[in-house]
């Protein structure tokens, strides 16, 4: 049975059961405690822990999962995996313990023609917690299950919580007997590699307090409401009925190992392979999650989720190389993920394109860095044997993987090429320390999490209504006061608060546009500045204020008025946005699609994916296209629809966002311009007024944007520019037109004098460095050169002019030291030849000796270092002491 029938499957059971089917959320939920939906409840967090009223009283969901904590393992064993599908059911106040049994033992035994798995009846165990009589019973005596195949668990086994304080229950777990060629008998609790958990029965009944997150808590008491959360998995029940060993040999994996193997010429699973079967498996796992996250929203940076994302994709590429690929490879592998998910996940074939060039921008990165980390490693591979030593050290070992992106496998096998070892225990303990402080981080992040309850009867009353589409100004009610989390009845002046209306012309902050300002005001003389907008679960808008005069009560009657020139400028940088996009792509082709954007009153910036930079010649077309379109006058018209009709019209939606299935569209100029937006816009194109753009940047792999002003922003900035071309012509006394020629001229005059003072100072130098090949003191057999030379050298002259005495001094040892005095600073360079280092004298040793003798510091390589002090009094000291160290 194919994973996409096991999908349709359970949800058919559970629609039939009177289910509401809920879709699968993105990966990113706005939630301080997860960086990704980990589990298949956190959805249905909010109605669990209180915080709103759920819709339905049963729901059924197969929710995509990302955990991302052990990255590193993954592949090592077969049962490790980022990403994954949780399949469950859920009951809010409606059915408990029996009707969730009888459920999945149904659809797990049930005829594979009758809708269900046909798994045999035999092979199933279920557990139950210590004390829960009352399951156990089920279990035995209404589904039949013989007491010895029903195992007693304790709470780290058998007891759910979210980890911090809240409902709480004991579960009931299934788990299938894959047969003695897995393990020992005895059930689950002896062999949990034969006996496999595919399904949990959670069931919520408790309230638990604070302690540790598995076992040390207090139980409270009783929930009001006995709740059900199950989770069923997906590509676990996929092993069991496509009878494979494990996931990676499903028919999701497979296909992309099987394009692993083409295009690096090896196999999975043959003899003697393991290392290669891991590097199979992370291609495998990391691939589908890498394409799952850039499809909900996600690109490759430094930090957070993006660095989680990175990560992946390095990942995958390093393994392609280890496994003996030359070229691109990422491009293959996302395509055969599209191609295996996309049946049961459509839009990721819509977003084929964004997907893959995002993860082959990385890639092309990642290669660059391949290159740069070579020489960085050859660097330490140096410095490990100049110091007589065949270990890279763990610390440069780990400096390689985390600061460079460098992979410890690949630095392994290049000190095996180079004859050396790397210090394994001193980078693994490097790494352990790492994953401790990445644990504490989730640790404290799990304390950090917001009480949204407060909200939760603006949430049940439903949706603020928006009046700002046709109005600036709407009397209103205030539904409540917010103050620090907590419930206020009235507010004196001078407090900042937040202020919930049952109806608002204020745009809350939302698809790139930054939030209205504004004022809301009664007949009583109460004035509350409107500083911000945002708002709580997608529906009621909270108005962050600031109390100006009068107290305002909870009840009152008000009206709501918006900055009338705050929102002009804002829907001119809206409907500017989208002007730049049609023009992006009209001159970049379809694939310039929006990667973000920020619009306020008077400036946009636009994010879109592209591979390379934008010419000068490009970025003029896209301001003349963009600037026709305003000057053409085209007529602005929203409307609503279906998000599917929508589509088929050509409206462009914003790549990784979750739409509703009735969506707002902004049509432009009819097929210029057709976006799905719930921003504020003008009425026709002219009221944007001039677009001018600014400049176009990197700003992540296969990410660029385009900044721009408009409206009396871009006038502005357009006069300040002619005032300032007018000021250039003045001086330079020749017509506006003729002042690019005249100022490249006088560059080029420049750089030539420039180059001329250059050649002049190296003679200088040359010359009075000359002297210093005379004057040269012997250490021993040692030849020391040394001295101050011409005032004004930077450290790259100095380097020239010291390997250019060393050369000079012939093949007896030689040590080379130069200093010289420019401006406060007093850089210095120290050389060494061949048959010097021979005799164990090392430029770098040098260095670091003497740099704190003239208040500085510096290294480098045996043969070539350099530091900079501050105090020229302390050269000839200095000196001496090379000659010292140099005779030792």
């Amino acid at each position: 049975m194919q994973t996409h029938e096991i999908r349709k499957r359970f949800l058919d059971h559970f629609i039939a059961a009177g289910h509401t089917e809920v879709p699968s959320a993105s990966l990113i939920l706005d939630d301080p405690n997860l960086l990704f939906v980990n589990a298949g409840m956190v959805p249905f967090k909010p109605y669990f822990l209180g915080e709103q009223t759920p819709p339905f009283s049963r729901a059924t969901s197969v929710q995509k999962c990302v955990r991302t904590l052990d990255i590193e393992e993954v592949g090592i064993t077969t049962r490790h995996n980022t990403f994954f599908q949780m399949a469950g059911n859920f009951s809010f106040g409606d059915y408990f313990k029996r009707e969730a049994i009888h459920f999945a033992w149904d659809l797990l035994t049930k005829s594979v023609d009758d809708g269900g798995y046909g798994i045999d009846p035999q092979k199933l165990w279920p557990t139950v917690y210590l004390d829960d009589d009352e399951a156990f019973g089920i279990w035995r005596d209404e589904i039949g299950v013989p007491a010895e195949r029903i195992q007693r668990r304790g709470m780290k086994d058998n007891y759910w919580s979210m980890g911090v304080p809240g409902p709480c229950g004991p579960c009931s777990e299934i788990f299938y007997d894959r047969g003695p060629d897995y393990g020992r008998e005895g059930g689950p609790e002896a062999d949990e590699d034969r006996y496999i958990e595919i399904w949990n029965l959670v069931f919520m009944q408790n309230q638990r307090g604070e302690g540790g997150a598995k076992e040390d808590y207090e139980i409270l008491g009783p929930l009001p409401k006995k709740n059900i959360d199950t989770g069923m998995g997906i590509e676990r029940v996929a092993c069991l009925l496509q009878n494979v060993d494990n996931v990676y040999e499903t028919d999701l994996l497979k296909p992309v190992i099987d394009t692993a193997e083409r295009l690096t010429g090896k196999t999975y699973g043959a003899p003697n392979s393991a290392d290669d079967d891991v590097r199979f498996r992370v291609i495998a796992d990391h691939a589908r999650t890498a394409v799952m996250l850039i499809a909900d929203g996600v690109l490759p940076s430094n930090d957070g989720r993006g660095y989680v994302l990175r990560r992946l994709l390095r990942r995958i590429v390093r393994s392609a190389r280890l496994l003996g690929a030359t070229g691109p490879t990422m491009a293959a592998f996302v395509d055969k993920v599209i191609e295996t998910m996309s049946p049961s996940y459509p839009y990721l074939a819509e977003q084929a394109d964004e997907i893959r060039a995002v993860a082959v921008g990385e890639e092309d990165a990642f290669l660059k860095t391949l290159s740069a980390g070579s020489k960085l490693f050859d660097d330490a591979a140096e410095a490990t044997k100049s110091r007589g030593s065949s270990q890279i050290t763990g610390s440069d070992a780990f400096t390689l993987h985390d600061t460079y992106g460098f992979p410890i496998d690949l630095t392994l096998e290049m000190a095996a090429e180079a004859g050396l070892s790397v210090d394994q225990a001193g980078f693994t303990e490097l790494m352990a320390e790492q994953r401790s402080r990445a644990k504490a981080d989730a640790t404290a992040r799990k304390h950090g999490h917001a009480d949204m309850s407060v909200y939760r009867d603006f949430l049940d009353r439903g949706p603020t209504e928006f009046t700002g589409y046709t109005e600036l100004a709407s009397e209103a009610k205030v539904l409540g006061l917010v103050s620090a989390g907590e419930r206020i009845q009235v507010a004196h002046p001078g407090d900042e608060i937040e202020v919930i209306l049952d109806r608002t012309p204020l745009y809350a902050e939302s698809g790139g546009q930054i939030a209205d300002r504004g004022v809301i005001t009664s007949a009583d003389g109460v004035k509350l500045t409107v500083t911000d907008v945002q708002k709580v679960g997608k529906s009621v808008w909270r108005h962050r204020v600031r109390v100006d005069a009068g107290e305002v009560s909870e009840g009152a009657d008000v009206l709501a008025q918006v900055d009338q020139s705050w929102r002009h400028g804002a829907t001119q940088g809206h409907s500017g946005t989208h002007m730049v996009h049609a023009a992006l792509r009209e001159v970049l082709g379809p694939g310039a699609t929006q990667a973000g954007s920020l619009n306020r009153p008077g400036y946009l910036r636009f994010d879109f994916h592209s591979q390379g930079p934008v010419t000068d010649s490009q970025r003029a077309q896209i301001e003349q296209i963009a600037n026709s379109a305003v000057e053409t006058n085209y007529p602005v018209h929203t409307f609503e629809t279906g998000l599917d009709e929508a589509k088929a019209m050509g409206a462009l939606a914003l790549f990784g966002e979750n739409y509703g299935d009735v969506v707002r569209v902004v049509e432009i100029g009819g097929p210029f311009s057709m976006e799905l937006c719930g921003g504020t816009h003008v009425g026709s194109s002219a009221q944007i007024g001039p677009i001018t753009i600014l400049g176009e940047s990197s700003v992540g792999s296969g990410v660029r944007r385009v900044e721009a002003y408009v409206g009396m922003d871009s006038f502005t900035y357009l006069s300040r520019e002619r005032a300032l071309l007018a000021g250039l012509a003045s001086s330079l006394k020749v017509p506006s037109e003729q002042v690019p020629d005249r100022v490249e001229n006088l560059v080029t005059r420049l750089r030539d004098a420039e180059k001329q003072l250059e050649k002049l100072k190296a003679e200088q130098a040359r010359a009075s460095a000359s002297g210093l090949l005379d004057s040269a003191v012997r250490a021993g057999d040692i030849r020391v050169i040394g001295g101050r030379v011409a005032d004004g050298l930077d450290g790259g002259e100095l380097r020239s002019l010291a390997t250019d005495l060393r050369a000079r001094a012939g093949a007896d040892p030689a040590v080379v030291a130069l200093f010289s005095q420019t401006g406060e600073k007093l850089p210095f360079v120290v050389a060494t030849n061949e048959a010097a280092r021979e005799k164990g004298v090392r430029a770098g040793d040098l260095v670091k000796e003497v740099a704190p003798l003239v208040g500085g510091r510096g290294g480098g390589k045996p043969d070539l270092a350099q530091g900079s002090g501050v105090d020229a009094a302390g050269v000839d000291t200095a000196l001496a002491r090379i000659v010292t160290l140099a005779g030792e």
